[in-house]
């Protein structure tokens, strides 16, 4: 083996221009091929992070009714079917030991509706108990005008970029409530515009969700305005609302409709049937008022309930805001738990549990914004295969020029007795040895390439181009597993590039050698 490697040494030497060229073929590739696995890597911790950590979790829970499972941006603003059992869905989650965290939401399209104009315009709602939120989604966004919501209080924050669009659709510029000074500065045409726009601390809203038969206008005050740490243009569209609100907007159940305890009487004449209508006329007396009830709204596919109120009643039980509708439920694994599996397993118990909901994961529930993700990462591993192959086809055709150039060497080693594995071996050694010196330093060279890249902080607003930052910043990210693979690759480079040159010099013969002097 060391006279192998010495006499490959000493062909390099002699060789130096051919060397060279492969050299830099195998620096190049190497370099290229790490800094592409960290842009991968980069942007797969990106995308959990900013996505699966920051917005939606790793899983949703949606209603089996729900035909598409688009829920982020659903086509047109089709409504999201609505669930009424949550209580039996926390139930299961809470027996999953592979489930970290989980929180229910209401989302759907509401219309933004200004008194001074007949054309509405449109905003997503995200229905939502605060504190809950903020458990479930610590960093994803801060706040950079006026304050957080109380307890329990009808409130909204509104997202800056939501606030831009009102503000460009509408002529309508959202303030939080009590002012105060804004950590950002606003956008300088609001500013020199300020005498024409429409300067307001609340924001009327009615739900449009297609399955309810009626729906509220809700003044909602705003009492905050956030900005999303990365895809802000993206996440931005939705206006965080309390969730009690959300229900009202939409015409769901509330959980203080749910709450009301209805008394025997009352009881008595919702079951009637319509042939027992002579009871009516009967000896129990019955006071019924004809009117609704604050805020109360039907479940889907239910008309707006009628209130009855008895001259004895019960009091009302104290209202728990998991009692009313939702739309979804996001859901984060705990570490190191096999995706595939826990999706299997979630829905196994889903579907025992009779709940009439499925889970789906994070990518098919974003919609395009998880398909364009998808398609990036698929286009950087192709592309990285694709220098792969270059490499090793650029490399195969200059080792085999060279095999057929050192003919009479080859030749007249034979002819002194050198056996086919030693001039084979002299051919990978070659190989092995420009792969370790030039391939070394290439990836030594993206190595350090990918940890200098932050440090200039490449930023972009262009929505695609943060999928592809994996955020706001360009962040490439080389893990010992990525390193790992790049030693693979540039090994698995150096030995089929020289299967085929090997192949051709261990086929010359004396006579050839003969031959060609």
């Amino acid at each position: 083996m060391r006279l192998i490697l010495l006499i490959a040494w000493r062909n390099i030497l002699r060789h130096r221009g051919k060397s060279l060229v492969i050299g830099a073929i195998l620096f190049l590739g190497a370099l290229l091929m790490t800094v592409g696995n960290g842009v991968i890597s980069g942007m797969a911790a990106g995308v959990e992070k900013n996505i699966v950590n920051g917005f939606m979790g790793d899983l949703v829970l949606i209603s089996d009714k729900q035909k598409s499972d688009n829920i982020l941006f659903e086509m047109m603003g089709a409504a999201i079917e609505p669930v009424s059992n949550y209580k039996a869905i926390k139930e299961i989650l809470q027996k999953q030991e592979f489930v970290d965290r989980f929180l229910p939401v209401g989302k759907n399209l509401a219309m933004v509706l200004k008194e001074d104009e007949a054309t509405p315009s449109g905003a997503y709602l995200l229905g939502v108990d605060f504190s809950d939120y903020r458990k479930m989604f610590p960093d994803n966004f801060k706040l950079i005008e006026g304050r957080w919501p109380r307890p329990g209080e009808r409130s909204l924050l509104a997202p800056a970029f939501a606030r831009q669009q009102f503000y460009d659709f509408a002529n309508l510029w959202l303030v939080p409530e009590g002012g105060g000074k804004p950590l950002e500065p606003w956008p300088k045409e609001v500013v020199g515009n300020l005498k024409n726009v429409t300067v307001s601390t609340n924001i009327v809203m009615m739900g449009m969700a297609s399955d309810v038969n009626t729906t509220t206008d809700i003044r909602f005050p705003v009492v905050g305005v956030v900005k999303f740490g990365a895809l802000n243009k993206i996440f931005g569209h939705f206006c965080l609302v309390d969730i009690e609100s959300y229900r009202e907007c939409l015409g769901y159940f509330t959980a203080s409709n749910k709450a009301v305890e209805v008394p025997k009487e009352e009881k008595r004449l919702l079951d009637m049937g319509g042939n027992d209508l002579d009871s009516l006329f009967g000896s129990a007396p019955l006071v019924v008022s004809n009117a609704r009830s604050s805020g109360s709204k039907p479940p889907s596919g239910a008309t707006s309930p009628l209130t009855l109120s008895l001259s004895k009643g019960e009091p009302s039980a104290p209202a728990n805001v998991e009692d009313g509708v939702y739309n979804l439920v996001f859901i984060k694994l705990k570490p190191g738990v096999p995706y595939r599996e826990a999706l299997s397993r979630l829905n196994r118990a889903l579907a025992d549990g009779k709940t009439g909901i499925r889970a789906i994961p994070w990518n098919k529930a974003s919609g395009p914004i998880g398909s364009m993700a998808l398609i990036i990462k698929s286009a950087l591993f192709i592309f990285v295969t694709l220098l792969f192959c270059v490499a090793i086809i650029i490399i195969v055709n200059t080792l085999t020029m060279a095999a057929l150039e050192r003919t009479s060497e080859l030749g007249m080693m034979r002819a002194v007795g050198a056996r086919k594995s030693f001039i084979g071996g002299m051919f990978l050694g070659e190989t092995a040895i420009l792969s370790a010196l030039f391939g070394g330093a290439g990836l030594l060279t993206g190595i350090l390439a990918v940890k200098l890249i932050p440090l200039f902080k490449i930023t972009s607003d262009n929505d695609m181009v943060q999928i592809l930052y994996g955020g706001d910043v360009f962040h490439p990210l080389l893990a010992a597993p990525d390193i790992v693979l790049s030693l693979f690759q540039l090994a698995a480079v150096t030995v089929f590039a020289a299967v085929y040159p090997m192949s051709v010099a261990r086929g010359i013969t004396p006579l050839d050698a003969i031959s060609k002097d």
